[in-house]
């Protein structure tokens, strides 16, 4: 700083005289050589002000190094501070990168919880419903259970309550057999019909043999499972009330055929009607399961067809082996036409 300013004196005194050469141009010798001599003195001063200028003083110099020392240790520090200021962005992305991670994992993990509670609700809602269906269907079997009880109770009072209706009406036609037994045996003898009178007889030994029977007779209950009609009406039986009537027809059909080929032997006219087991068609009734009327009205059908086929030496309606007959399968379904409930 020193150095600069004595090159600044010396200029400003160079300058000074030149200005007064410039304003005093007819001064004195003396003064000329007065002046030559201060601009000599200012050369030089000049001279060593570049000298010192060109070698500072040690302690110039040390300064100048402590300086430029510690210009080194800032660029040092900033050199090492610089990959850290560049390692800050990269930290920051990373921690960053680091908590969009966690976020998203939280946010996996709440929508995992939430799946979680979702599908348990839905399976206690299942669980729920599957419950109460069990539960509707335990009271339907058990609602349908007492129906089905009540039912049956009440079926099972109608077959009772009819059961001794039938009994009586049977009880009535055994007091009419026997008068018509009298007077048919009469007319018979009369007429001369001996093969027509030996059938009568041998049906009349078939009822006693129905009456015995049914002194042992037990009766078993059985819900309604067919239906059938007659003159228009629909009458339901069980399983026991259908095979009387299946019975009712087949032994109408056997019976038929021994009238017929009694009265064919005995070259009477054909007329099943005024057979006595056609008027009384109850052979095999046991008084159970099924009317009296309705029993007697599929015997005198297997009645008639199997007159037919003994009168007039035929099996259009069914077979005769060995002594018995049976309706063929076709014809019994036809006119029973049992349907199943």
């Amino acid at each position: 700083m020193r150095v600069n300013k004595l090159s600044q004196a010396s200029i400003a005194l160079v300058i000074g005289g030149a200005l007064l050469l410039g304003t005093s141009v007819q001064a004195s010798p003396l003064q000329q050589d007065s002046q030559r001599k201060q601009e000599k003195a200012a050369r030089k001063q000049e001279k060593q002000a570049q000298r010192q200028q060109q070698q500072p003083p040690p302690q110039q110099q040390q300064q100048e190094q402590q300086q430029q020392q510690k210009a080194l240790r800032k660029q040092q520090r900033q050199q090492q501070q610089q990959p850290q200021q560049n390692q800050q962005p990269q930290q920051n992305t990373d921690s960053r990168r680091l908590q969009q991670q966690q976020g998203q994992q939280n946010q996996d993990s709440l929508r995992r919880r939430q799946q979680q509670e979702q599908q348990s609700q839905q399976s206690q809602e299942s669980r729920r419903l599957e419950q109460q269906r069990l539960t509707q269907q335990s009271l339907e079997r058990a609602r349908n259970q007492y129906d089905q009880q009540q039912k049956l109770a009440q079926e099972r009072r109608w077959n009772e309550h009819d059961r001794d209706q039938r009994l009586n009406q049977y009880r009535q036609q055994q007091q009419w057999q026997q008068r018509l037994d009298r007077q048919r045996q009469s007319d018979l003898e009369r007429q001369r019909r001996l093969n027509q009178l030996r059938y009568q007889q041998l049906y009349l030994e078939r009822l006693r043999q129905d009456q015995l029977r049914l002194q042992s007779w037990n009766y078993s209950y059985a819900p309604f499972q067919y239906r059938y009609n007659r003159g228009g009406r629909y009458y339901q039986v069980n399983q026991y009330g259908a095979d009387m009537l299946r019975q009712a027809v087949n032994l109408g059909y056997d019976q038929g055929i021994r009238a017929g080929q009694s009265d064919r032997q005995d070259r009477w006219r054909s007329n099943y009607q005024d057979s006595f087991a056609y008027q009384d068609a109850t052979y095999g009734y046991s008084g159970y399961y099924v009317d009296l009327n309705d029993y007697r009205y599929y015997f005198r059908e297997g009645f008639r067809r199997g007159y037919e086929d003994g009168y007039y030496g035929r099996s259009q309606y069914g077979r005769y082996s060995n002594g018995v007959g049976s309706l063929l399968g076709n014809v019994l379904s036809t006119i029973l036409n049992l349907q199943n409930l």
